[in-house]
């Protein structure tokens, strides 16, 4: 189902509704923004240059510093009182970024993840479980009103207490689960320990995944758990942008649409900063368009895809960003070798022998860097031979598409640590030498 008639608006009125927006946001915030005045001033750059769509790139990047040097309000284009919600990140390594919402603001979200949810496959008939924490995190909130909108039946349930989680898919007969990918996984864990198929038991039809990355594997062994006919999509958000709900899957699985008429999307090389043609990859940037607290003018994502524009089969004409590659400042450098955590995902979870938990160590001996790589294995095994002959592939297989050897250390089942939320499989010791 498509929700808004603006998905499938012809490229030309398209483009056409997002200069006019464009040229109102910059022209409001160089009004009212000191910060952007200054930086816009120093890029010898005013709001009556941004003539056309191409003359986005002259504007100056905004990054996720610019908000911790202008902590708490320094970049919103409206006074304290105009706001109605505030949400800010956990800070842990420096000032929190702070993020508001106008009643106008909590409307245009509202709209735009009902869109995603229901390229999802969502409708008016879904129990909707949303297993995201509720909090300053903006995730469980947006996609609760998004899915609240369009007429599901929402189980808040947040995170934590997963055997609590599974009796109320039994008893309410969820429909559809809003989840991280590595909780999906975790929940359908523990309904089989409690003796609880996920697939017979229980009638989860939908996930709607996202704050973690999706891999074409990981959605293969969540199709393992859940079943194959699960409809499993990935959505986009950020909260310096709005939250959830920038771009989202469709049933046709081949990129996540942008909401072009509230976010105008470039693929940069990040290096550079240059703006890359279209079908490249590169770092995600976006211009909000359509908010009035906080409408951040080409903020850098930090993650890694590529955008295409051409028409999708499910009829809707918004372009489509691909599934992340990951994330610029995620980018392992080991050994002069530039290395995604994604990238050992998808050998881990070509085993059938390895479940779909890992964890990457990173150390320094002298001064060579050292990878390991902790495997936890599908079944219990004792014998010597299976353990090598599993070690052995895996750690081949790993130099294949890595390019650099690392040690392989198969854990037993249930050994590594699970997560509720955002999973962290990166643990990089090297600065601790």
């Amino acid at each position: 189902m498509i929700w808004s008639k603006e998905e499938t608006l012809p490229r030309e009125e398209l483009e056409a509704l997002q200069l006019e927006r464009l040229q109102e946001t910059v022209n409001r915030v160089y009004a009212k923004v000191p910060a952007y005045r200054k930086k816009m001033d120093d890029a010898g750059v005013k709001p009556e240059d941004i003539k056309t769509l191409k003359d986005l790139s002259r504007l100056p990047f905004v990054t996720k510093q610019d908000m911790r040097d202008n902590y708490p309000f320094g970049l919103f284009a409206v006074d304290k009182d105009s706001l109605v919600r505030i949400h800010a990140s956990s800070g842990t390594t420096g000032k929190p970024t702070v993020v508001g919402y106008t009643q106008k603001d909590l409307e245009t979200w509202t709209e735009c993840v009902s869109r995603i949810a229901c390229m999802g496959g969502a409708s008016s008939h879904d129990v909707a479980q949303i297993c995201f924490g509720y909090g300053m995190f903006t995730g469980a909130l947006g996609l609760h009103y998004g899915l609240e909108k369009i007429g599901a039946a929402i189980v808040p349930s947040s995170t934590g207490n997963s055997e609590k989680q599974i009796m109320y898919m039994k008893d309410f007969e969820t429909s559809l689960l809003v989840a991280t990918p590595s909780y999906a996984l975790r929940l359908a864990e523990v309904a089989r320990e409690i003796g609880v198929d996920p697939i017979k038991d229980l009638k989860v039809k939908i996930a709607l995944v996202g704050s973690e990355l999706l891999t074409d594997a990981m959605r293969e062994e969540m199709h393992k758990y859940w079943g194959e006919d699960v409809l499993i999509t990935s959505n986009y958000g950020m909260s310096e942008l709005m939250g959830p709900g920038v771009s989202g899957e469709c049933s046709e699985l081949c990129g996540m649409h942008i909401n072009e008429d509230f976010f105008i999307p470039e693929i940069i090389n990040p290096e550079t900063g240059e703006v890359l043609p279209t079908g490249e990859q590169g770092e995600l940037v976006i211009t909000c368009i359509k908010k009035e607290g906080l409408p951040l003018i080409r903020y850098r994502t930090k993650d890694i895809t590529r955008l295409f524009y051409e028409k999708c089969k499910c009829g809707r004409t918004f372009c489509r960003m691909e599934n992340l590659s990951g994330r610029s400042d995620d980018m392992l450098k080991i050994r002069g070798v530039n290395v995604f955590p994604s990238q050992i995902e998808e050998v881990i979870l070509s085993f059938e022998e390895l479940g779909p938990h890992y964890e990457i160590v990173l150390e320094r001996e002298g001064y060579l860097d050292k990878l390991t790589v902790k495997v936890e294995l599908a079944q219990s095994t004792d014998e010597f031979a299976v353990l090598e002959r599993i070690t052995k592939q895996v750690r081949n297989k790993l130099k294949v598409v890595l390019g650099l050897d690392a040690k392989v250390m198969p854990v037993s089942p249930n050994t590594l640590q699970r997560f509720e939320g955002k999973a962290k499989r990166v643990k990089d010791l090297r600065s601790n030498k």
